[in-house]
């Protein structure tokens, strides 16, 4: 197995690209832009990519997925409740002061519980509203692709449109802490973490009832 982590675009976001090993296909979660590093990665590992894999549809996450497909002609993928956000793609660039980028087009719209395979790698969708609508996680295995759901020490902001604190306390609760405390948390910014050391000391979840 290839999982390699990049730093991209304006908003620090973390893109991760896990494939089959050198020469196979592999996934591409959340090229919220510089393509050409993302492609670099590609190329150097001679990965051949079969989807995009979006966790949300924030422009941080989401501003490289048009000039990825024009490169590579990955599909995209992603929830159908943040189909809105999608399309207002553009303006959500011009409220954080980012460049104009092009609007992606959805190949395939996935829901809770799918599994998506590329070559011998599988990863399950686990939905996990409460940032957004449509917000999910990826699961291969141990390792949890988790957007903005969770951070180390933090969850992800949910005063945007269609967020939700209550939501977003459901989604870890019912999707990512029944996974196990050592599962590894890859999330959408800063440093990873696991399910362990976030159940015990983030202060956003700590004194919540987990029973």
């Amino acid at each position: 197995m290839i999982l390699k982590g990049l730093v991209v675009g304006a908003l620090q976001v973390n893109c991760y690209i896990l494939g089959t090993g050198r020469g196979g296909e592999c996934l591409v979660i959340d090229p919220g832009g510089d393509v050409e590093d993302i492609e670099r990665v590609l190329r150097e590992e001679a990965l051949r990519l079969k989807y995009i894999l979006l966790t949300h549809g924030h422009v941080d996450h989401v501003g490289g997925v048009w000039d990825l497909v024009r490169r590579t002609g990955g599909q995209v993928l992603m929830h159908r409740g943040d189909l809105p956000l999608l399309e207002g793609v553009e303006m959500q660039a011009l409220a954080f002061g980012l460049p104009p980028t092009g609007k992606p087009r959805v190949d395939r719209t996935i829901e809770d519980g799918e599994r998506i395979e590329a070559g011998e790698i599988g990863v399950d969708v686990l939905h996990t509203p409460g940032h957004s609508p449509g917000g999910v996680s990826y699961r291969y295995d141990n390792l949890l692709f988790v957007g903005d759901t969770l951070f180390a020490g933090s969850v992800g902001r949910t005063d945007l449109p269609g967020g939700s604190f209550e939501e977003l306390v459901k989604s870890v609760r019912e999707k990512l802490f029944p996974i196990g405390d050592e599962a590894r948390v890859f999330p959408g910014h800063g440093p990873q973490t696991t399910i362990g050391t976030e159940r015990l000391y983030n202060p956003f979840l700590r004194d919540i009832d987990w029973a």
